[in-house]
């Protein structure tokens, strides 16, 4: 059935949101293409990376350039064209702009001018992992890339760590195995799928606990390509209550042999929760008992 978007190439004025491959190049919408085609201006990531897709699917158009080293001049710019009666389309170099991507400052610019934002929705790399991971689908947490500061990322995955859904991370190849040891360190050694290179020659899904898939990237001379982990939930009270794992801390304090901090590792990859949420519990414990 044709789309009843455009006709004869007019668009209405507005900001458009379009959600592009994360690879793949026919993953495209024909919604998208149409309004790729029919805008007065295409605000691009990376105007190259665009140019290919556009030149793939026969379009030519407009291009500027937008990313997170000019948005701010780019913004004021991209606004007085809107606020003229422009249609502009807004894309990054994968999946939809503004999730882990600039755009963020135009489209809040854009709502506050009164500007039509309008979203052309397509494939995601959070969606897409998710869909073939075998994790819990109800509930998720989408995070995107954790934090770049060591101490705030630390504080960010404790947060995360007694949360009982999905949670759905992006990061780099370069930092991940070292980001994957934080995570078994903060959440325990949980079941857990990285998707790497999706819609792509190279496309691979490696599935296990958090250790496993560590192991199985030593292996090898480097990690590359994109990177989405998914890591499981929190364990439910149902599987280990407060009462369990406080009845294993107090018998693992009884012998002198271990210190809080070889108790906290043991109990917390048996347990599968966090070693600080072990460690805390010991603490406690210990400033409980008699002198």
């Amino acid at each position: 059935m044709p789309s009843t978007l455009l006709t004869d190439r007019e668009i209405a004025p507005g900001l458009y949101v379009v959600t592009t491959p994360i690879g793949h190049m026919a993953d495209i919408t024909l919604r998208a293409l149409e309004v790729l085609a029919a805008v007065d201006l295409i605000a691009a990531e990376d105007t190259r990376h665009t140019r290919r897709l556009l030149t793939h699917h026969n379009i030519t158009n407009e291009l500027i350039s937008y990313h997170e080293h000019n948005e701010i001049q780019r913004t004021e710019i991209l606004i007085r064209k809107l606020a003229q009666g422009a249609a502009i389309a807004l894309v990054s170099d994968a999946g939809t702009p503004t999730v882990s991507d600039p755009g963020y400052r135009l489209v809040r610019a854009a709502t506050e001018q009164q500007i039509a934002v309008i979203p052309v929705p397509g494939v995601s790399a959070a969606m897409a992992a998710l869909s073939v991971s075998g994790l819990p689908t109800d509930q998720f947490t989408f995070v995107g890339f954790p934090v770049r500061k060591k101490n705030k990322r630390a504080a960010q995955l404790a947060d995360l760590a007694h949360l009982p859904h999905t949670l759905i991370f992006y990061q780099s190849p370069q930092r991940l195995i070292r980001f994957m040891h934080e995570l078994k360190e903060a959440l325990g050694d949980r079941h857990s799928m990285l998707a790497r290179e999706m819609t792509k020659l190279h496309e691979e899904f490696i599935r296990g606990s958090l250790s496993e898939i560590i192991r199985a990237l030593d292996q090898r001379d480097a990690v590359k390509g994109e990177c989405t982990l998914l890591v499981a939930g929190a364990p439910s009270a149902e599987q280990h209550g407060e009462e369990e794992i406080d009845a294993a801390i107090r018998t693992a304090m009884a012998s002198a042999e271990h210190s809080l901090s070889d108790i906290a590792r043991e109990l917390a990859s048996r347990f599968n929760v966090g070693k600080k949420r072990i460690y805390d519990k010991a603490l406690r414990y210990r400033q409980q008992m008699p002198k």
